[in-house]
């Protein structure tokens, strides 16, 4: 065994240098790794803008429910009130509540079903459905619901 120099590659006035396979398959794979990092950026920030809207939309549905919540609703009063009916939530339009520079704002409808559970003891359901669109490709829905009862 003997320990020298490595030999060179090169012989007589050659350089050492890639080929141009060696140099075209580092190329490409560069290029896959450099458009696999820009796309993955451009998911994640498709992701986080639709979790942005869902999460506005949501703000919106519990805003509306809250509407409902302090809805007057005594049944033993007299005469008997009661507030907490459909015809007070007819369906509203609002601007989703995301940054907006120019004309990028976002709709987004409630519309509201409120349903009577029992009558004994009193118990209504109150649903909320919140729908918007993202980047006018599909519409949503955040839903919440709740149940409420009398205030007395």
């Amino acid at each position: 065994m003997t320990v020298g120099r490595a030999r060179r590659c090169c012989i007589g006035s050659q350089r050492c240098a890639f080929t141009l396979a060696e140099v075209l398959i580092a190329m490409s794979i560069s290029v896959l790794i450099m458009g696999s990092i820009v796309y993955g950026y451009l998911g994640t920030a498709t992701r986080a803008e639709w979790n942005a809207y869902s999460l506005a939309a949501e703000s919106l549905a519990i805003q509306r429910i809250e509407q409902a919540r302090a809805c007057k609703w005594d049944p033993e009063a007299s005469p008997p009130i009661d507030s907490l009916v459909a015809s007070n939530f007819p369906p509203d339009v609002n601007i989703l509540d995301i940054p907006v520079s120019g004309t990028n704002i976002v709709y987004a409808t409630n519309f509201t079903t409120i349903t009577e559970i029992s009558s004994d003891p009193p118990m209504k359901c109150v649903v909320v459905q919140c729908v918007w669109n993202f980047k006018g490709r599909r519409n949503y829905t955040n839903t919440v619901v709740t149940y409420r009862a009398p205030d007395n």
